[in-house]
């Protein structure tokens, strides 16, 4: 059985919890819409023709295929995470690279240029404009936060 993607959306969100990192995470997921769906994490590959569209409501307990960046973090951490993502300028589909990390939008925004640029560079081919969505937040003392944004495919051939 082959599952090619042919649509996508892009979604985030963040959160902070008093009690856990797990709440925290859990209301950052429902923040982007995607808390109601059994994530599984897959690599970076846009296939051809695969076309992005507006987030929709999935069913509740869906197996859902993303690409999912997220960071965790304790009070007095700034944490941000996200995702770039970019369609080779050949048509033969496209590419994303998701990261975290401890600093702000800034700094992930850098390094996802980065990781971008060397997937490009590896393949030996040229990406049309990279696209990203961000999110960050300095963590309240006493509280657990979490930053995540991911890439979601939505419908299969």
């Amino acid at each position: 059985m082959r599952l090619i993607p042919k649509k996508f959306f892009i979604c985030s969100g963040s959160s902070f919890s008093k009690v856990s990192s797990l709440n925290a995470f859990d209301v950052a997921l429902l923040k982007a819409g995607i808390s109601e769906q059994n994530l599984v994490a897959v690599s970076s590959v846009i296939p051809v023709g695969a076309v992005r569209t507006e987030p929709e409501k999935m069913p509740m307990g869906a197996v859902t295929h993303c690409v999912l960046a997220q960071m965790r973090g304790v009070g007095g951490e700034q944490i941000a995470a996200g995702i770039a993502y970019a369609f080779r300028k050949d048509g033969k589909g496209g590419y994303v690279a998701e990261g975290h990390l401890h600093g702000c939008k800034d700094a992930l925004r850098k390094d996802l240029e980065w990781k971008m640029r060397e997937m490009a560079r590896i393949r030996d081919i040229e990406l049309d404009e990279v696209s990203y969505v961000l999110e960050d937040g300095a963590v309240p003392d006493g509280e657990h936060g979490c930053c995540l944004a991911a890439l979601v495919f939505t419908e299969y051939e």
